[in-house]
């Protein structure tokens, strides 16, 4: 059985965020990326721990995909996946605020 894989707002806000800005140069390109990102998290309902552990936080809990130069960022519980950030690779997570505890 998969897991329920679940958007925080704040995630959802970030690819917002992230198609708007690759959208300046190029739509189709905006597209494909937020696709991709999306694809690697319908991917977590069944490979939740194919991520690897946030090496900045060390926390088992928390873990990452990379998708392109963005780093989806989830929390793993019992039975959900909850993706907190999606962010470039060169912002720092304390950019992030919060999210992570």
């Amino acid at each position: 059985m998969g897991y329920e894989v679940v958007w925080s707002p704040e995630a959802v806000e970030d690819l917002e965020s992230i198609a708007e800005y690759i959208a300046r140069d190029s739509a189709f390109y905006a597209g494909a990326v937020i696709a991709k990102i999306l694809d690697s998290g319908r991917m977590l309902a069944d490979f939740p721990h194919a991520g690897r552990v946030v090496p900045e936080l060390g926390d088992e809990t928390l873990r990452e995909r990379f998708v392109y130069s963005y780093r989806v960022i989830y929390r793993l519980r019992a039975d959900r996946v909850l993706v907190v950030a999606v962010i470039h690779g060169k912002r720092l997570l304390e950019s992030a605020g919060d999210r992570f505890r």
